[in-house]
Parts: C-alpha cells; sequence; structure tokens
C-alpha cells in the first residue's frame, strides 16, 4: 500500500488519507475483505499521528468503506446500501454541475470528463 501525503495540501491529512484508501478501493488495490494496516502501522509508515490515522479509518467506517474487527483491524467492506449512496452522490453531483453551469461547462464536456475518470476504474 503505497500513501503519499502532502504536508504542504489544504486538504485535512485524515482526508488525503480517506481519499487514497477510497482510490485504493476503486483501483482494486484493496478488495472486499483486505485488511488495512494497523492504526500504528499506517502512522509510522506515512508519518503521521496515530490519532490522524483513526479519524480516517472512523470516517471511513462511517461512510460504509471499511469495518472494525476485533482480530483483524479495519477491514474493507464496502458498504452494501445502494440507496443511500445514490442520495449522497446525487448530492454532491449537484454541487459539483452547479459549479460547472456556472463556469459554462456543457454537458458534453462532463459526459466526456465523467467517461473518461470512469474508465481508469475498469
Amino acid at each position: 500500500m503505497i500513501i503519499e501525503i502532502d504536508f504542504n495540501s489544504d486538504e485535512a491529512i485524515y482526508l488525503q488519507l480517506r481519499n487514497q484508501i477510497i482510490m485504493g478501493i476503486a483501483t482494486s488495490q484493496f478488495q472486499e475483505g483486505d485488511s488495512l494496516p494497523s492504526v500504528r502501522q499506517l502512522a509510522e509508515l506515512v508519518g503521521i499521528n496515530m490519532h490522524t490515522v483513526n479519524k480516517a479509518y472512523t470516517v471511513l467506517k462511517q461512510e460504509g468503506f471499511v469495518k472494525v474487527d476485533r482480530r483483524r483491524g479495519a477491514v474493507i467492506a464496502v458498504d452494501a446500501d445502494r440507496a443511500r449512496t445514490l442520495t449522497g452522490l446525487r448530492k454532491q453531483l449537484q454541487l459539483i454541475l452547479a459549479e460547472s453551469s456556472c463556469r459554462n461547462i456543457s454537458k458534453e464536456e462532463i459526459h466526456e470528463l465523467i467517461e473518461e475518470i470512469y474508465e481508469e476504474y475498469r
């Protein structure tokens, strides 16, 4: 697992960690049932505070990307609640599309961008 943290970024470190784990799931670097490193191991590996890793894991758990197993620690467990996921995605897309509309980005450009990005996950 390669995690790269940009310490100069405005984005919080726990969010960078969360996002990279989600990208790892999407690109099949992580599979359903895979164990993530322990909080301590990942903190040492990346060079960050254990509380930061714990916060990232907590967010991932709340969002349904991982579950916590007493013996195995954090385990990839993609949320099966498709309806809830679609509702959340709809809200995110509404804002993204509103911002795009304000910047005169066409529907065709959006579709092309979505296709381009989606192909990275196949």
